[in-house]
């Protein structure tokens, strides 16, 4: 969400000047650069439990307790009425998610080699701050043991309505804001059309990635038959604002039919006025821009409204002004940089995205929505075309690493971006993906003691 102390109040007349607030983001390839975003899940030594807010029942740690850690490092107190509720530093900040999951979101880099740098450094500062809490971080894609119950609440007012509304509109809303995590990379485009090319590759890779990064096979202590079931979460949240929209491989497709989407398509969650958040979900942005929401009468909807509003769509990739690629679970350190490294390799390059649309020649939004169904369950046995994702793996991995030779970004060793992919080679040889490692330590030393995963996948 972008912060409303900067909110552009310019009064909004046209779906034009939305295009337009979108196109800002286009910039010659030389200043394209890299954002990656992780999350992690909070746990307490000495029980497991999700860490409260604020410490509560005697226990101790809380997630306030780390934020005030980390402020040791710098950065300014991003805030919520009273409460703390982030850091922001520079491009970079660190923030909640509605039930404690830490979130960094980097700074835009040239390279993977910052990157690298910068997850080492945010980790190094997590460790220091829950030095003497009972608190630790691991990065899985859905909570293994904790119930949707058991799960605490950030004092955030966007979730506080989203959390009134999300079970209007799906079963498990409330189980994505709680009890997932995901690592996604945001990416630059050069024009409108090199928007759309990335847009629609990312799109039909989008289950593949879903599937390499899977990492979330238990739920409340049990295997549950998906390899992902942060991805199934995501089939029954809120499915018009989320999953793989066809308007995106419609023919002329651009900013401007992507901002009437919205606005037509992705109702509210709220509007922000005078320190506080007005909940209007449901309504139409439409009606809003009218005058026609009455919780919104005599307010004249602004850029800051629609730039708010584009953070409400949570598609499998995100266009805002630049693209999210947001179909992975979290994972470890090593994986996370896979993540990255795949779709810096396969668009940044443009022999690269041209490779990747040649392998995918003849594919559209019916492909798409079938693997995306198919892959929470069936990881890279789900159906492509005729024959399964595990088909294309080897080749769109190959394509990215051509990519990243391509790129030729080196370190001070004199490596290139390459060895980033190393765990994605692994599994496309047929090493298992996080998911299978875990279900095989599941049944084998763990014992059945799904518990283990968090000494295991701490970071």
């Amino acid at each position: 969400m972008s912060n409303p102390g900067d909110a552009d109040d310019t009064p909004l007349r046209s779906v034009q000047q939305m295009a337009e607030y979108l196109s800002v983001g286009c910039k010659p390839a030389e200043a394209f650069r890299i954002g990656t975003e992780h999350e992690k899940f909070g746990f307490r030594h000495h029980d497991l439990t999700a860490p409260p807010y604020l410490p509560a029942d005697g226990q101790p740690g809380s997630i306030r307790d780390v934020l005030a850690g980390m402020a040791k490092f710098g950065g300014d107190p991003i805030l919520d009425g009273e409460n703390a509720i982030g850091l922001k530093e520079g491009a970079a900040s660190v923030s909640l998610e509605p039930a404690g999951q830490l979130e960094l979101s980097g700074g835009p880099v040239e390279t993977l080699h910052e990157t690298r740098q910068e997850i080492e450094v945010h980790f190094d500062q997590v460790r220091a701050a829950c030095e003497g809490l009972d608190v630790g971080f691991a990065p899985l894609g859905f909570h293994p043991i904790a119930t949707r119950a058991a799960m605490p609440w950030m004092p955030k007012g966007r979730y506080a309505i989203m959390r009134r509304y999300m079970p209007l509109v799906g079963s498990m809303g409330l189980d994505m804001m709680t009890r997932t995590c995901t690592v996604q990379v945001n990416l630059d485009f050069a024009s409108e059309a090199d928007m759309r090319r990335k847009l629609r590759v990312a799109l039909l890779l989008q289950p593949l990635a879903t599937a390499l990064f899977a990492n979330s096979p238990f739920t409340e202590g049990k295997p549950n038959g998906f390899m992902s079931y942060r991805a199934h979460v995501w089939t029954d949240t809120d499915n018009q604002r989320s999953g793989i929209p066809q308007v995106m491989f419609e023919d002329g497709f651009g900013f401007e039919r992507y901002a009437g989407w919205l606005i037509e398509n992705v109702p509210m969650y709220f509007a922000y006025r005078d320190s506080r958040y007005i909940d209007v979900a449901g309504e139409s942005f439409t009606a809003f821009m009218a005058g026609r929401v009455p919780a919104l009468a005599g307010v004249t909807a602004t850029m800051g409204d629609f730039a708010d509003h584009v953070t409400t769509a949570f598609t499998d990739v995100r266009l805002k002004r630049f693209l999210e690629m947001r179909g992975a679970d979290a994972g470890s350190p090593e994986m996370m940089l896979a993540q990255s490294a795949l779709w810096v390799g396969l668009l940044y390059d443009d022999a690269a995205l041209s490779a990747a649309e040649a392998l995918l020649k003849g594919a559209g939004w019916q492909d798409a929505v079938t693997a995306r169904a198919a892959v929470p369950r069936q990881g890279l046995a789900a159906p492509w075309r005729g024959g399964t994702l595990r088909d294309i793996a080897g080749d769109v991995v190959a394509i990215a690493r051509d990519g990243m030779r391509a790129r030729h970004r080196l370190n001070a060793a004199g490596e290139d971006e390459r060895s980033f992919l190393e765990p994605l080679q692994a599994i496309v040889a047929g090493g298992p993906t996080q998911a299978e490692h875990w279900l095989a330590q599941y049944h084998g030393p763990w014992n059945g003691d799904v518990r283990r995963i968090f000494q295991e996948a701490a970071i």
